[in-house]
């Protein structure tokens, strides 16, 4: 990568360990198109170095959060046959679903 001045120029060969590293297989013509706006974006990045930001706590927030709480109300949900109903597949009275893990 060169920076001149404000301008960052990537070399062909930093766009193309990026696009083997993300297993993407660019044709040269991409890859010049790849590195030019690769290059603009972490132009526009390399600006936010002159923000001064010496005052500014690493956690700070733009807003102010807070939590909204609500009242925790029972209300009534489906049956279980209701919720059957809507499985693509049951069985004894449970949702049925394909094996995550490998049996053996």
């Amino acid at each position: 990568m060169i920076s001149e001045g404000h301008q960052v120029k990537l070399e062909l060969e930093t766009v193309e360990r990026i696009a083997a590293l993300a297993r993407l297989g660019l044709s040269q013509d991409e890859m010049e198109r790849m590195r030019e706006q690769l290059s603009v974006v972490l132009d526009h990045i390399s600006m936010l170095e002159e923000v001064p930001t010496e005052d500014i706590p690493p956690t700070a927030q733009v807003i102010e959060l807070q939590n909204i709480m609500r009242d925790d109300v029972v209300e009534p949900s489906l049956s279980q046959e209701q919720v059957l109903l809507n499985a693509p597949r049951s069985e004894d009275g449970f949702i049925k679903v394909k094996a995550v893990l490998d049996a053996s």
